[in-house]
This record gives structure tokens, sequence and C-alpha cells, in this order.
């Protein structure tokens, strides 16, 4: 039994080393405020006192507080890994690693005000990480592998579990059909302005409606294939909204649609895909997961706000409220990387309330939309890109998960490239 010794035993410093010690590292622990309580166990003395044989962590003062206050933090680095909250020469550890982690797992510095951009989001240019320059590190897993090898050293006896590099693929269905789903006046009007058009898709819109042909953006059969092929796991989200000017797709219950989503749930676990308007309306979130139960007629537990629209606490909040129980929205639409500087998946913390919640984090580290639409990059660049993050977490023992768009996949001059992207991330993923 492993003993963290504080003189201030808070919710913030109990939810950490529940992640530290019991989810990442696995190891019992018990945090003691009574010195008498110690006995013969290893112990981390996180205090200003002296204790013999104890590995001292001096600590900031973050976790014995409540409310959110800014911070002037200043990031150096120590075995080649950024860090902050940095503390005395005579601590064993040179920073408060359990306010650090706090700090990025908590995302404390979203409840601070910032300029959101144009979809009222936290950008990732404004993250502490991403100004300093660690973005693309999973930097808590990293914190926390070099504690435990110095806490092996000051206590041999500890044995901590090894975590393996594992993977899945998930897939956002923004727009199931390029030309179905579509009432007669839409469909009638996309035919109008095809009309004296170069290289015109009146023809194709007309056969696919006809039944003809398959609709060009239905190549759910081979995302899936590809997919299961590689042994990775898959994730479907699927939206029930109604239809906005950022929710494009077809009303929920269409006949077009609901037979797609009946063929998907068949090869696929079913996730919800909240619209545009519901990050923050637990009306409309209850609605359109009710929706979908109804439609798989089983509970549905999973979700990814559409555009990544998250806006901390309230999302979550409206996430636990409705009944979800995973998000997978934890990732930057704007930049590739580890938003909250972990590849583990993590129970939210909600900072307002000073407690842990019931809702499992699940961070993505790359989308196709962010590389192709926002950081405009060529498809040899991107897989390089994404190789490095795969390395970054394969390093980490933690969990790589991707975001991919069937319209994306589908269509357009780069497709096929972006294609032997999506082929290539899922070969490098599970080699």
């Amino acid at each position: 039994m492993l003993k963290i010794f504080t003189r201030c035993n808070s919710p913030r410093l109990k939810y950490v080393a529940d992640l530290i010690f019991f989810s990442i590292l696995g190891v019992p622990y018990e945090i003691v405020t009574d010195r008498r309580r110690i006995g013969r166990n290893p112990v981390i003395n996180y205090s200003g006192e002296k204790i013999d044989d104890a590995f001292r962590i001096s600590p900031s003062g973050l976790l014995g507080e409540t409310g959110i206050k800014p911070f002037d933090i200043e990031v150096s680095e120590w075995k080649n890994l950024p860090i902050f909250f940095r503390t005395e020469t005579d601590a064993d550890f040179p920073f408060d690693i359990f306010s650090a982690i706090f700090y990025m797992v908590t995302r404390y510095e979203e409840y601070l005000p910032f300029k959101p951009d144009i979809h009222g989001r936290f950008p990732a240019s404004m993250s502490l990480a991403f100004r300093n320059g660690f973005l693309k590190k999973p930097v808590v897993n990293l914190w926390i592998k070099e504690l435990a090898a110095e806490l092996v050293i000051h206590f041999p006896e500890l044995v901590f579990k090894k975590n393996s590099f594992k993977s899945f693929v998930t897939f956002d269905v923004d727009e199931p059909f390029k030309y179905l789903g579509k009432d007669l006046f839409r469909n009638l009007g996309g035919m109008l302005l095809d009309f004296g058009k170069r290289n015109s898709s009146s023809a194709e819109r007309y056969r696919t409606i006809k039944g003809k042909l398959k609709d060009p953006w239905n190549i759910f059969d081979y995302l899936i294939e590809k997919t299961e092929n590689s042994g990775s796991d898959i994730l479907i989200f699927v939206p029930t909204g109604d239809r906005t000017e950022f929710d494009r797709w077809p009303t929920w219950n269409n006949e077009d649609y609901t037979e797609l989503l009946a063929a998907i749930r068949s090869n696929a676990r079913i996730g919800l895909h909240p619209s545009y308007f519901s990050s923050d309306n637990i009306k409309k979130l209850k609605t359109e997961k009710a929706r979908l139960e109804s439609l798989m007629a089983s509970e549905i537990c999973s979700a990814r706000y559409h555009y990544i629209r998250l806006k901390l606490p309230v999302s979550y909040s409206t996430l636990e409220e409705a009944g979800i129980r995973e998000d997978y929205s934890m990732g930057f639409a704007d930049e590739p990387g580890f938003r909250a500087g972990i590849a583990t998946p993590f129970y939210f913390y909600d900072l307002n309330k000073e407690n842990k919640t019931n809702l499992m984090v699940y961070p993505f580290q790359v989308m196709d939309a962010t590389l192709v639409q926002y950081r405009k990059m060529n498809p040899g660049d991107a897989q390089c890109l994404i190789e490095d993050l795969i390395d970054e977490t394969r390093l980490a023992g933690g969990i790589f998960q991707s975001v991919w768009h069937n319209n994306i996949l589908a269509e357009g001059d780069a497709a096929m490239e972006w294609r032997a992207v999506f082929e290539n991330t899922l070969k490098y993923q599970n080699r």
C-alpha cells in the first residue's frame, strides 16, 4: 500500500491520485493526514514537512484551492520534457506533478476568459501546450512514467502495471449522402443548379435517386471492412438532430438514412453525434439521444459533438444530464495533438462543482478535417504527422484515436490520396 501524506486532503488531490495510481500505474494507495497512519509503507510526502525515508513532492498549492484563477505559468525543461509548477530543489521531484496533471486534464485554462473562435470554441493556439510547443506530446503519461521510475528507485518493493499501446478508429457521419436523404425540392434545386455547368452531376444525381447508382458518399462498407481487417475497434457517431445551416444531414427518420443506420449497426458500434446547437442545450440533446435510441432499439451511452463544439463545463454537464457516459470530443478541431496532454481515458472533473463526475472522456489525437480543412496539408505530410502522433502515443503506452469523415474520403481530387492515408494509418497503428 502506497501512502500519500498531506496536510490538505482535497477532492482535487484524490482525483489526481486516482488517475495516476489507480488508473495508470495500478497500485493501491491511501491518502493520509495523520503521520501515525503511515506505518512502514512506502510514502509520498506531499507537504512541507520533513518525513524520513519518504519521497517528497513539494505542493504548489493548486490542489488545496477551490475555484478558478489565472496563473502566470512558466514552462521549463527536465529530462527532455516540458514541466511547470516547478518547486524548490530539496524535493525528490523537480515539480508539482500532481498540480501539473490536474491543470492539464481538467482543462483548467479553458475555464478562464478567452477569445473564442467563430464557433465559440477554445482555440488550440490559446492553449499552454501549443504556445510552448508540446501539444503533440502526451506529457501527462510521460510525467507519470518518470514518476514511476523515480519511485521504484526509492521503493524497490513497488510494482506498477505495464500500459500497452492500443488504438481504435472513429467516424463522424456529418453528411451520410451526397444526393439521398434530401427532399424533392432540394434535389430539384440541385439539378437546376447543375444544369449548364461543366462536368454537371445532374445525371449522377438522377441515377442515384432512382436507385441505379450507389450514393457516392456512402462508403461505409469500405470504411468498416478496412478497419475490421486491420484489427482495430470501430465506433461510428451518427446524428439525429434537426437540420440547420451547420447540420446538413437528412431528417432523423428519413427512409434512406434509417436503412443506412440499420446496415451500419450490424457491423459497428454506434454513438450519438450531437448537433451544433446541442452542446449547451439539454433539451435538444435529450431529444436527439431519444431519437437514436428509438432507431437502434438500445441505449446510447457515447457521444462526440459536431464541430467538436465543446464548451467547458456546460457541454460535459449536458452530456451527463442526458445519460451519456462516454465522451469522444476531447481534441482540437484546428490542430492535431493531445488537448488534455494525456493519451488515456479519464473521468471529467467539474471545476465549478469541485467534483469528479461519472463521465469518461476518451481523447482523440487527429482528425482528417483538421488536416484537410484547417491545416490544408498534403496527404504525404499528413501521413508523417499521424505516424509521429502514433509513435508518441506508443511510447507513452496510451490509446491512439483517430477521427475520419466518409465524405472527405469519398470524393474530390485528393480523395484517393486521403484514402491511402487512412489505410496507412490503420497499418501503422497495428504493426
